[in-house]
């Protein structure tokens, strides 16, 4: 099973994976099609990274977004790394956020990193499993080579 810092990430919400590098549906989405691309490895900051494992990542982030981008039919993508506690991360793994962006979704774009903060910070109820799931296998044949567990 993969893990995603301390939390366990079922099978079924991963719709990504290469190398090094998994993507999966986002629990708390702050848009329609939010999803976090991740290292397979844990690391907690971006520099963590391997040489390789950098390359992975960066194609992996680059794949995912161009694939969510045609499939919701945007212009736009928000693609954010919160690199450390003062940068507003609370997962202590590294990962991208993946957010087609669509006109006026927000009032100020920047509001966006609002909501980034409350994910963790409101009681939002989490989406279930089944949900997850669902999305997830929305995206897997978006990936030319298919997806295997």
């Amino acid at each position: 099973m993969f893990m995603f810092a301390q939390h366990p990430l079922h099978p079924s919400q991963l719709f990504y994976k290469s190398s090094y590098s998994l993507a999966f549906v986002n629990i708390k989405p702050v848009v329609p099609g939010h999803v976090l691309v991740i290292p397979k490895r844990r690391v907690r900051r971006f520099y963590e990274l391997t040489k390789d494992e950098l390359f992975d990542f960066s194609l992996s982030c680059q794949r995912v977004a161009k694939a969510l981008e045609e499939y919701y039919g945007v212009r736009s993508m928000s693609l954010v790394i919160q690199d450390g506690v003062d940068a507003g991360q609370t997962v202590d793994h590294l990962h991208m956020h993946i957010m087609p962006r669509r006109p006026n979704d927000f009032k100020k774009n920047d509001d966006l990193y609002v909501e980034l903060e409350r994910i963790d910070a409101d009681n939002r109820e989490q989406r279930s499993k089944e949900s997850m799931e669902k999305e997830a296998m929305e995206y897997r044949p978006l990936f030319e080579e298919g997806f295997q567990i």
